[in-house]
This record gives C-alpha cells, structure tokens and sequence, in this order.
C-alpha cells in the first residue's frame, strides 16, 4: 500500500514559479514511476509529468514541456513538479500518483494505482 500527500500549491500570478512536492510512504518507492496530473471541473484528469524509476527518465505533457520538471529524491521518498513561467491555463487540482513496482511510465490515469488527494494551483493574469 502507498499514500500519496501534495503539498506546494497556491496562488502564483503569471509567469511565476510553484514547486509541487508529493511525499510517498508505504513500501518501494523507489521502484515505482511517478506521475503528475491534474484536473479542472467539468473536464477529465489529464497527465502532466512522468518520471521513470529505474533510469529516471522524464515525460511530459506538450503543454507544459519546456516549463515544467519532474524529479524525485527516493531518499525521501519524494517526488517533485517545478512549475515554471506559470500561466492561468495551468489552473487546476494538481494530482501525484504511483505506478505498480517495476513498471515504466504511463500516460493513462488508469495505469496509476494510488493517489493523492490534490493540491490546488490557482494562476492569475
């Protein structure tokens, strides 16, 4: 069993930087990708960031490559989402989720097995 808490987000005006942080407790975090998503109402949750466990290799999102990074720090157990040059369309409950042990990257959220609970990120212009 894995649970996921965010933590990290706000308010930020346009253009700014947020750093999104996820802590993971339960066993083998070290073994699982990491993803970021995030939803708005009315509309479905959608992949934002993605960063493997065995070579860390990073995925993104075309609307976000180039802004945001994803990271983790398996000592703490953490996974991490710098938010760069940040716009109002980046508005939304930003979400982590862990995938199964041993598996790479995924873009689907059904491919994800435990979540956490969200943070807000609010954008103003």
């Amino acid at each position: 069993q894995v649970s996921l808490v965010e933590s990290g987000g706000g308010l930020a005006q346009t253009g700014s930087s947020l750093k999104l942080s996820c802590a993971a407790s339960g066993t083998r975090f070290k073994d699982r990708a990491m993803g970021w998503f995030r939803q708005t109402p009315g509309k479905e949750r959608e992949f934002v960031a993605a960063i493997n466990w065995r070579d860390e290799a990073t995925y993104y999102a075309e609307s976000v490559k180039g802004r945001f990074t994803i990271s983790r720090e398996n000592a703490k157990n953490t996974v991490y989402l710098q938010m760069d040059s940040v716009e109002p369309e980046d508005t939304a409950v930003y979400y982590c989720a862990a995938r199964p042990v041993l598996l790479g990257w995924a873009r689907g959220k059904s491919d994800y097995s435990y979540w956490g609970r969200g943070t807000q990120v609010t954008v103003s212009s």
